[in-house]
This record gives structure tokens, C-alpha cells and sequence, in this order.
């Protein structure tokens, strides 16, 4: 990978019209070997950036005793005038230039998949890497690269994701990281804030899949409202090559007017057969479900063992991306029919069959009203009992709308907690609590969520569909204090399942 020095940094803001000035006088050769925002990340050659609404000058003096050779910021520091600096515009729109030319432009030599929209992207995105990693294997190339809210994998790094996705500087350095790894395929979620951000800038998708919209992340700190969430998300085609989307999204028409900057477009559906990709025939067969798709190259068969008739939508989607990667079709059909998530739509079953818990990730209205409009048609002969709460400081809607949501299809509710933050947990309750009460729905609150799914358990009646919803994998939850462990929903319904199977078996 070429390295760059503090004047090919300059030189570069200069050009893309974002630099004020560079004080780099008798520095201009040195080389840049390290980029970050973080202090605590700064080693020897770092160059740092000066990032954020809380931004503390504390924060680069630690730089600077750390090793960095210099900083970039879009305001000057008196008390370091003397270390080497570059003044810049934006900040934020200076983050991904500057992470791009550290990495080398290694996103170049990618082939990258975006996946957009309000719901499904981890569905689709682990769909696609399915597909992806059954043809690598077959040619004897690497698995794929992903970034998702679920987790990291670029090769060197496999983690747990705690963002849909990552700041420039580190998003570049996943590209990186994949290709020194000899990946050649990355997918990834694509949020309303990368996009409103310039997280995603100067990259171009090959394929970028948009899947549906409806509100969500309005706040002071996301999106004041609607319209900016929607123009955001719709950001995504100036940067897509091939666009793939969703004839059965609300706004369809306005999606697929902001597609037409794409080079082709590509549109799905269960519902418009005059889509380029089409599904019909669809039903269950046992735990499967089975779906046929028509498109000009193809009809054929295809199976999901991931429970959730919505998902029949994030696989065409996906069926759309592996055409134009021309991905032989007999990859796209293994890859999907083994897909599994953890944490989504993870279905766990007691042994008598009395008691059947779904834990899925969905945490916002279009989730929560195809997650349970699902489990309705695919269990009708169940009771609904569901688990969930919402996030603090951030998505005041969605306290509305999933207690209304789950009010309206629920036998009854437990409350709980889900990423409180800074803000008092059993107030979110009560608000949630009050459109769940509009529902005319019985409920409970328990603010330890380990409880609260230990109850729902213990006190089932009869066959009981429990809908563990907003959390998934998570294995920590985010508090004033910071992030805390506890146990992911996954474990929880396991061990209380476990427990109510030694209860309820018969007598050996």
C-alpha cells in the first residue's frame, strides 16, 4: 500500500475545495503511517483528526503526547499553532477524503454491495454473503467482507457491531483490511446518518439494494423529521452503480426517480408481476418457506429456511444484486436456502410445542408491523405474547409505534428495558405503556429484561407465541455508565426454555 506524506494530504483538501489553509512548513515529507479521531488510538505518525459537536482540546493535547505528528481541524488551536496542522471546511466531509487517500483508494479494487431502506438490511446483507461465500468457495476465493449492525468482518477484524455503519476513518479501513486479506466482496448496510454524514462519500456502490422506507430515527440528534430521513436514505443512488428496488415500497415512485442517476435499474416484487424480479407461487412448507421467482433469464424455485414471509422481499433483492455480479444461479439458491442470523428471526420451540419464542432484531415500526403481521399468518392458532422495549435520547416515535403495533396484535406485553442511555428507563415504559393501553392490550412492567422474558415463559397459557423483539444478539446494553454486559436475548429464551422443558416433561 503507498504511503502519503502531510503535503499529498494538503494538496488533496485543496483540490476537492475543502482546505483554508496548511501550517506543515519544514514538515511537508513526513509520512503519514496512522488516521484517527480517537486520542486514545494515536501512536507514533498519526495524523488526527479534530472531530465532533464535544470536541475537547484535552483531547489533542493527548494526541499530541501520543505521538501524532499533526492534526486536521476546522478550527486553530493557539496553544498548538506550532504543531503541523490543516484547517479544512467541513470536518466531516475532510473525514472521508482523508480516509480514502490513507487506505490508498482500496475501495476501488472491491466489489461493493450496498443495502438501504428502513428494514431488512441485515437480513439481506447476510443473504448476500451467503450467496457470496458459496461461489468464493466453489472458484477458491476468500469469504466475504461485511459490515452490518449485527457485526464486523473484513478479514482481520470479526467483531460485534454496536453501529449500522462506521465513521469514514474506519469504514476505509475495513475496505483496507479486505483487501490485504484478499477479499474481493464486501456487503454492507447502508444508514440514513452515513449517508446525511459524507460517511459514504467518494465511494461507489456496484450494487446498491433499496428495500422499503417508512419513519424512523427522528430527533433532535437524527433527522428533524420525515423528508430529511427519506432524502437522506435516497442519497444512496448518487453513489450506485446498479440499483435494485422495491415496486412494493411505500414511495416507490419517488425511489425509483432518484434511481434513474444509476447506470441500470432493477425492480422487485411479490405483488407487480411486470417486475424484473418476481416472486408468486409463495407458501410454507413445514418451517420452509417456498417461493417461486420469474425473471427474463430465469424461473425457478427457491427456499428459505429463515422463518418471516417478509423475508421473501430481502432475498429478491438480493436475487437482483447476484444478477448483475453474475453470480450463477445455483449459488444464489444454496446461499439463501442456509442463511441464518443470529438474532434474527431465530426460532426456538419447547418441547411439548406449547411454547414457540421468535427473537428478532426488529426495533421500528416497519418491523415491528411486518414482524408481527407475519407470525399472525404463519401461527394463527397462537396466543402472542411479546418482550420489548425502546432506546433512549433518540426515536421518540418509535415509542408510539411499537406499543400501538404490538398493542394491536398482542394477547399481552412485558415492558422492558432496550438501550436506555442517559434517560430514565421506566419513563420510556410509561410512554410506550400509554399507546399500548390505547390497544385495549394487558401489560406488564419489568425493567430487567432477563426477567421480563423469564416471566413470559413461566406464566404462558396454552400454545403461546412468544416475540422477543429489539435486541437479538446483543450481548451488552447501553446505559449512562457506558456499555453493560448482560445476556443476549438468544440465551435468555434458551435457558428459560430449557428450564421450562425439565418442568413440564413427563416423569421418566
Amino acid at each position: 500500500m503507498k504511503k502519503y506524506n502531510l503535503v499529498d494530504y494538503a494538496r488533496l483538501l485543496n483540490n476537492k475545495g475543502l482546505l483554508v489553509k496548511a501550517e506543515i512548513a519544514g514538515m511537508e515529507t513526513l509520512i503519514v503511517e496512522h488516521l484517527t479521531y480517537n486520542s486514545k488510538e494515536v501512536i507514533p505518525g498519526t495524523l488526527f483528526i479534530c472531530k465532533g459537536a464535544t470536541f475537547k482540546e484535552e483531547y489533542l493535547e493527548e494526541a499530541i503526547n501520543r505521538g501524532a505528528i499533526g492534526y486536521v481541524s476546522d478550527k486553530q488551536y493557539e496553544k498548538h499553532k506550532d504543531v503541523p496542522h490543516i484547517l479544512v471546511k467541513d470536518i466531516r466531509r475532510a473525514m472521508a477524503d482523508l480516509a480514502e487517500l490513507h487506505t490508498d483508494f482500496a475501495w476501488q479494487k472491491l466489489n461493493l454491495i450496498g443495502i438501504g431502506g428502513t428494514k431488512g438490511k441485515s437480513t439481506s446483507a447476510y443473504f448476500m454473503k451467503s450467496i457470496v461465500d458459496d461461489y468464493m468457495e466453489d472458484i477458491g476465493g476468500r469469504k466475504s467482507a461485511i459490515i452490518s449492525s449485527v457485526d464486523v468482518y473484513d478479514g482481520k477484524i470479526a467483531r460485534e457491531s454496536h453501529i449500522t455503519t462506521p465513521e469514514a476513518v474506519e469504514l476505509h479501513r475495513h475496505f483496507r483490511n479486505a483487501i490485504d486479506s484478499d477479499i474481493t466482496f464486501l456487503q454492507m448496510e447502508v444508514s440514513s446518518q452515513a449517508l446525511k454524514y459524507n460517511r459514504v462519500d467518494n465511494i461507489e456502490f456496484d450494487v446498491g439494494i433499496f428495500l422499503n422506507i417508512s419513519e424512523d430515527h427522528i430527533s433532535d440528534i437524527e433527522h428533524p423529521d420525515f423528508e430529511d430521513y427519506f432524502a437522506s436514505k435516497l442519497l444512496m443512488f448518487k453513489r450506485t452503480r446498479n440499483a435494485i428496488v422495491n415496486l412494493d415500497a411505500d414511495f416507490a415512485d419517488r425511489i425509483l426517480e432518484s434511481a434513474d442517476s444509476c447506470s441500470n435499474v432493477m425492480t422487485f416484487s411479490t405483488k407487480n408481476p411486470d417486475a424484473d424480479i418476481y416472486a408468486y407461487d409463495i407458501r410454507k412448507e413445514s418451517l420452509e418457506t417456498v417461493f417461486r421467482v420469474r425473471t427474463k433469464d430465469f424461473d425457478e424455485e427457491f427456499r428459505l429456511t429463515m422463518p418471516g414471509l417478509f423475508n421473501i422481499e430481502n432475498a429478491l433483492g438480493v436475487i437482483g444484486a447476484a444478477m448483475c455480479l453474475y453470480i450463477p444461479l445455483r449459488y444464489i439458491r444454496s446461499g439463501l436456502y442456509r442463511t441464518k442470523i443470529s438474532g434474527r428471526m431465530e426460532l426456538y420451540t419447547s418441547s411439548d410445542q406449547n411454547i414457540i419464542a421468535v427473537v428478532d432484531f426488529a426495533h421500528n415500526k416497519l418491523s415491528f408491523e411486518k414482524l408481527f403481521a407475519s407470525v399472525k399468518a404463519e401461527y394463527p392458532d397462537y396466543n402472542i405474547v411479546s418482550i420489548f422495549g425502546c432506546p433512549g435520547n433518540k426515536a421518540f416515535s418509535r415509542r408510539k409505534d411499537l406499543g400501538t403495533i404490538a398493542g394491536g396484535f398482542s394477547n399481552k406485553i412485558y415492558l422492558t428495558m432496550d438501550d436506555p442511555g442517559t434517560e430514565d428507563v421506566d419513563q420510556i415504559i410509561d410512554q410506550i405503556a400509554e399507546y399500548v393501553e390505547k390497544q385495549n392490550c394487558p401489560y406488564e412492567k419489568i425493567v430487567d429484561r432477563e426477567e421480563a422474558i423469564r416471566k413470559a415463559v413461566d406464566t404462558a397459557e396454552g400454545k403461546t407465541l412468544l416475540v422477543v423483539a429489539g435486541r437479538g444478539h446483543e450481548t451488552t446494553q447501553k446505559m449512562a455508565q457506558g456499555y453493560v454486559p448482560c445476556k443476549s436475548d438468544r440465551e435468555c429464551v434458551l435457558e428459560t426454555l430449557n428450564e421450562y422443558n425439565k418442568r413440564t416433561s413427563p416423569c421418566i
